[in-house]
């Protein structure tokens, strides 16, 4: 059955990368998602990477039991733990229920209200109209969203060190900037595009194929988060154990 709906999905893929009839109401559709995905998550992905990265120091620090280890280190590992790991997956799961929930419903609805079956009628591609701009809002707003998650973890392993005593600024500052591997960020960037795809994609297959009432779409709905989450976990292993 897993084969099954594998099969289904990448049907569904296949069908939403046909050529687009009207370019100009794409483009219309695509600047909207990216204002939902990236824009409407700016706040809580602030929130989130600033306290994980306050946590992370202070968690660092209280490890460091030897003296003969410098606490520059404290700075350099909540970098690289942020960049490579911390930042793309934690935003992507957040995103996954924030997003994936949404998007699934939303078509969900549209099909068990036959809206779906009304655009097909009228000879428009539904899953090109209804997906495309969605899973290209994703692949871009994501990396977006996951560079400024970086930038706030660091700032509050910043905050949370120094306000706490933990680490000395300049101790701190003397950890992120020291042996930096700008690598790290094409690792982290192709994470957060794989995972962008997949925040996007899953939950428009749950919702497109679902069938019943209101109970299914919301069973719809919580599958979709479910595999979404899932699915990341995997490909974050997978590109990890490909890039590193």
């Amino acid at each position: 059955m897993n084969f099954t709906n594998f099969g289904k999905y990448l049907l569904l893929l296949k069908s939403v990368f046909r050529k687009p009839e009207k370019l100009k109401i794409y483009l219309k559709e695509i600047a909207k998602q990216m204002d939902y995905v990236g824009v409407g998550s700016l706040g809580l992905i602030a929130i989130i990477s600033t306290f994980i990265g306050a946590v992370m120091t202070l968690q660092i620090a209280f490890q460091l039991v030897s003296d003969f280890i410098p606490k520059t280190i404290i700075g350099s590992v909540n970098r690289d733990s942020s960049i490579l790991e911390l930042s793309p997956t934690i935003s992507a799961i957040v995103l996954a229920g924030k997003i994936g929930s949404a998007i699934s419903s939303e078509i969900g609805s549209m099909r068990v209200t036959e809206q779906i079956d009304a655009l097909e009628i009228m000879g428009i591609n539904a899953p090109g109209y209804l997906i495309l701009p969605k899973i290209i809002s994703g692949i871009t707003m994501v990396p977006v969203l996951v560079i400024m998650s970086m930038f706030l973890s660091i700032l509050g392993g910043y905050l949370g060190g120094t306000l706490s005593g933990a680490v000395t600024p300049s101790d701190y500052i003397l950890g992120i900037t020291t042996g930096f591997n700008p690598y790290t960020i094409v690792v982290a960037l192709t994470k957060a595009f794989v995972f962008g795809f997949i925040i996007t994609s899953v939950p428009a297959y749950e919702g497109f194929y679902v069938k019943g009432g209101a109970l299914e779409v919301s069973q719809a709905s919580t599958r979709a988060v479910v595999i979404s989450c899932i699915s990341i976990l995997v490909c974050d292993y997978l590109v990890t154990q490909l890039l590193l």
